[in-house]
């Protein structure tokens, strides 16, 4: 496959707003819409076909061809002025398979992303620990690049993030921003966060919670007086206090417990749902801001499953929990019943809130069936 070819790929998957786009042996290339993944009428691709997408994007800015002695890799690619990708090239059964992730070049305002306004609160919060939480694909790089992207519009700070790769690009506003890349500016997270303490930040994003050394690093920062925005892979808020918890040795678990409680600010958690018409997805959002209450739910492993109902009574100070929001769409139609109730936390509860407004699943329609189009592609778009 030569450059050309691979780009008109590529800009299909930006012009048709796939989130995703795979390139493996044997298969015709996959595009991901809204959660499902449509083939395109191409055909199916070859060793060699993959092995050339592999090679085109690794050497698209050296003056010569990478080693491709490698059975994973992860790097940032980007068409100019049409879009950038996170990309992860990895081996399977001595082929090469390839995944992009789409990563619009605007960054977009919590009001395009259908997020709570809440957030920006959350976005400028002065000092302490702020987590995106979310499986893969539930839209955390994006949400924190808008936190990010309000502190850079709104207030005058030095900005570092570490990231692998670089995804979002920012532009200079009131702030100044360095981006740094683990493998190309620096050798790991913990690294480039010691580094940063060291350089004047107001505003530190780390891509990602991976290890303990990382979250160490991180609360430290916050610890002496700095934001600190990231992401990790939980669900909701109690999940994520253990998650950061079991990075640590037993014996530091109440200490750990102590340093969350007083620097641990807000968790952000994202729920992608399919819409009422099943033509995109809204996100679900949990909300925690700390509290007194919140605070000792934090320190005492016995009372963590308790931060929900907390979060659930918190609304004047920004809070809500994920059944609450899910009433929110469900008011606004913008998500049928049978998608609410699957996404519920507590689906039995759940139905009793909706019964006392006056609905019931049985008084509601069915959740219309419906199924992605292919891709409509004109003939001479058909390689």
């Amino acid at each position: 496959m030569d450059r050309e070819k691979l780009y008109r790929l590529l800009r299909l998957g930006i012009e048709k707003g796939a989130s995703d786009i795979h390139f493996q042996v044997g298969y015709l290339p996959l595009y991901r819409f809204h959660g499902d993944l449509v083939e395109l009428r191409y055909k199916v691709l070859t060793p060699k076909d993959t092995e050339s997408i592999a090679r085109l994007l690794l050497d698209a800015d050296d003056q010569k061809p990478r080693d491709m002695d490698f059975n994973e890799m992860d790097l940032a690619y980007e068409l100019p002025g049409e879009g950038r990708f996170r990309v992860n090239i990895s081996r399977q059964r001595r082929f090469y398979n390839i995944v992009l992730r789409v990563i619009p070049l605007q960054i977009r305002s919590f009001e395009d992303l259908n997020l709570p306004g809440s957030l920006g609160d959350v976005a400028n919060l002065r000092r302490g620990y702020v987590l995106v939480t979310g499986a893969t694909g539930m839209g955390k790089s994006t949400t924190l690049a808008t936190m990010i992207d309000t502190v850079n519009t709104s207030r005058k700070s030095k900005i570092i993030t570490v990231e692998d790769p670089i995804e979002f690009v920012f532009t200079h506003d009131k702030s100044i921003i360095t981006q740094r890349e683990i493998g190309t500016d620096t050798a790991s997270f913990p690294d480039a966060l010691r580094a940063a303490l060291r350089q004047d930040p107001d505003v530190i994003m780390v891509g990602e919670m991976r290890d303990l050394q990382t979250v160490d690093t991180s609360l430290k920062a916050a610890e002496t007086g700095h934001l600190v925005f990231s992401s990790i892979h939980t669900n909701d808020v109690a999940s994520t206090i253990n998650r950061l918890v079991s990075f640590f040795p037993t014996e530091e678990h109440g200490q750990v417990r102590n340093r969350l409680a007083e620097n641990l600010k807000a968790v952000v958690s994202l729920r992608l749902l399919a819409n009422k018409k099943k033509t995109g997805r809204v996100p679900a959002v949990e909300v925690m801001r700390s509290t007194r209450s919140i605070q000792e739910c934090i320190k005492d492993p016995a009372k963590t499953a308790e931060i929900t109902e907390y979060i659930a009574r918190g609304r004047s100070d920004g809070m809500q929990a994920f059944d609450q929001h899910l009433l929110d769409l469900l008011r606004a139609n913008k998500i049928s019943v049978e998608t609410a109730f699957a996404a519920a936390t507590n689906p039995a509860d759940f139905q009793t809130k909706l019964a006392l407004e006056g609905a019931s699943p049985e008084m509601t329609e069915a959740a219309e069936e419906a199924e992605l189009e292919p891709l409509g592609l004109d003939s001479d778009e058909r390689f």
